[in-house]
């Protein structure tokens, strides 16, 4: 039998060892627990208790038709502090230093030292601290005056680009803005927010997962940043001068929709968008497409489409401009208080005369119900009173009253012919004008040329006026600059052709029930182009009182038409759009081209037909 192998010393010695090791890994659990516990609560804190909303998650960028960078992602340190983790004088020491490196106000440094209770262990100081102020606190923390603080590197939206006026981002009413919790408010950034924001993946409190944050995608917009810029300056130089409540533009390629360049100023700065929601929320609106004014005289072009279109007038057509056009206890003046007496429909149009259009519009039906519906129905077709379909939240349709649901009265259809008590929005004006020189074909305003990289095909236009007619209304808009007063000195480009309308608009004051005294809403809308329009400019001074006297009368510092010029030069230099040939023989009339007259409806007649006087 053999012997036993067990010792009662080996158990001796072996039960000594598993004491020496229980003691020092519970010497170890002490020190964790005990010498080591606030830290360790301080990392679990940091870990756990960041608010919700800051995944780290690179939202997708905005870049305009070229690739060039608009909206982006950069990283900022936000700023927490462990009030629980410092001392009494600590607290009052850090939250002190805080308030100078940031810049707050008493009341602010007030809420935050009242913000580092003892029992509090998380604290969010700053979302976004300047890399000025990061670097601030880093020093504090290294020298010892600031201490149980950390910065935490989070993305946050960044506009790279400044805008054509002071403290103003590029577009920023255009693109929006982003809050702090990742939504995009107003323009591209709402629009686009399912695609920009990303796949954030299941994040739920109750249930973590391995899914990573995906990137958000791009968006690729139709705008020319360069033609952007100049655009904003010549808005803002405009605002300066004639002192007005805000500056509109838009430049639109007339055939595709396509927007080369928005703006409207003041615009506000993007990147620091809590100081304009602080100070002037209104300028987040964007009243190129979310708000309605009475345009005024450009109407008249409508008018002319429709009686052109009906055969009550050619160019030529002789037409009747009194001093006043009575309709019953109504007056309706030209804005000269004079009348021209019998002149050519075109110099009607060109010199905006309000009795001949109204005269005009009168005859458009054997009656003014008949009339009414001729007028409204070619509203109707370029767009007017209802939205463009532009890709943008809010977009608002225009106030327009339908004469089947209430019965215009003669003086209505009059003042509805000039662009009084008709409501509308520059992209809607901007996308007629274009129907109108185009060949007739109403495009589809848009902004986006690809998302995530694919591209967007914006939806085919739909022809609502024919060629011919579209043609004379080209003719027309020439006519205008080429006859309108003073308007060729303000309007024309050497070796371009341009055509436009004015329009000079009173302003109602609803809460007084009365005109505004000598405020109007200033616009021009018109093309520029060689061999045929190459763009669509709407330029808008909103809001202001002409100040400079001429031998016409009081205008603007500087006019709609003088805008239009500017912007016009711009979008030729930026697009480059090239010149007509030089003439071989003798020079064309100012303005005019043939290759952008085809033939239309005929303009001379053999024998004069008698003038339009008022309709029935």
């Amino acid at each position: 039998m053999l012997g036993r192998t067990d010792s009662r010393l080996r158990l001796v010695l072996l039960l000594g060892a598993f004491t020496v090791v229980a003691s020092l890994l519970g010497l170890r659990l002490a020190y964790w627990q005990i010498g080591q516990g606030d830290e360790l609560r301080r990392i679990a804190t940091s870990q756990l208790l960041v608010p919700d909303g800051d995944q780290d998650i690179e939202r997708g960028q905005i870049v305009d038709r070229h690739g060039d960078v608009l909206a982006t992602t950069a990283y900022r340190d936000l700023l927490a502090a462990y009030p629980d983790l410092m001392t009494a004088d600590e607290r009052v020491r850090v939250a002190t230093r805080l308030a100078e490196i940031l810049g707050l106000s008493d009341a602010q440094a007030a809420s935050l030292r009242d913000s580092f209770q003892p029992e509090r262990q998380y604290v969010v100081v700053a979302r976004r601290l300047t890399e000025r102020q990061s670097e601030a606190v880093r020093d504090g923390l290294a020298d010892g005056e600031l201490a149980q603080l950390a910065l935490e590197p989070h993305p946050v939206r960044f506009y790279p680009s400044a805008g054509g006026s002071p403290d103003t981002t590029l577009a920023s009413q255009l693109l929006g803005f982003v809050t702090e919790d990742g939504e995009g408010r107003y323009g591209v950034e709402q629009a686009s927010q399912d695609v920009l924001a990303g796949d954030l993946g299941a994040t739920a409190s109750t249930e973590r997962s391995a899914t990573l944050p995906g990137e958000g995608g791009s968006v690729q917009l139709t705008i020319d940043a360069s033609l952007q810029l100049r655009l904003e300056k010549e808005l803002y130089a405009a605002w300066v001068a004639d002192r007005a409540t805000r500056v509109t533009g838009l430049v639109l390629d007339p055939y595709t929709g396509a927007v080369l360049a928005w703006a409207s100023v003041p615009g506000y700065d993007a990147n620091d968008y809590v100081a304009t929601a602080e100070r002037s929320p209104g300028l987040f609106a964007d009243p190129i497409y979310s708000q309605v004014y009475e345009p005024g005289s450009v109407m008249k072009m409508f008018t002319a489409a429709t009686a052109l279109e009906e055969g009550v007038v050619t160019l030529d057509t002789p037409v009747v401009d009194d001093r006043q056009l009575r309709l019953g206890g109504s007056i309706v003046e030209n804005f000269d208080r004079k009348g021209l007496g019998v002149i050519p429909f075109e110099d009607a149009i060109a010199h905006s005369r309000n009795v001949a259009t109204g005269h005009v519009a009168l005859s458009l039906g054997e009656t003014v119900a008949v009339a009414s519906e001729r007028l409204y129905d070619m509203w109707q077709r370029f767009g007017i009173g209802r939205p463009t379909g532009i890709e943008l939240p809010g977009e608002s349709a225009g106030i327009v009253a339908d004469p089947a649901d209430t019965r215009w009265q003669a003086i209505d259809l009059v003042n509805r012919s000039f662009g009084q008590a008709v409501a509308i929005t520059p992209l809607q004006l901007a996308t007629a004008f274009a129907a109108m020189v185009n060949g007739g074909t109403l495009p589809h305003p848009h902004l986006y040329q690809a998302i995530d990289g694919q591209p967007v095909t914006a939806p085919a236009g739909e022809q609502v006026i024919s060629a011919e007619l579209s043609a004379t209304l080209r003719e027309l808009l020439v006519h205008v600059i080429d006859e309108g007063p003073h308007y060729a000195a303000e309007t024309l480009i050497p070796g371009y052709v341009v055509g436009g309308k004015t329009g000079t608009a009173q302003i109602w004051d609803s809460r007084a029930g009365m005109w505004l005294d000598r405020v109007y809403n200033h616009t021009f809308v018109g093309f520029v182009g060689a061999d045929r329009p190459e763009a669509i400019i709407l330029v808008r001074v909103h809001d202001t009182q002409p100040r400079v006297h001429r031998r016409w009368g009081m205008t603007l510092e500087m006019t709609s038409n003088e805008l239009f010029r500017r912007v016009a030069l711009d979008a030729i230099d930026v697009l480059d759009l090239p010149p007509l040939p030089a003439p071989s023989d003798a020079p064309d009339e100012p303005g005019t081209a043939p290759s952008m007259q085809p033939a239309g409806p005929d303009t001379a007649a053999t024998a004069e037909p008698p003038p339009i006087a008022a309709g029935p």
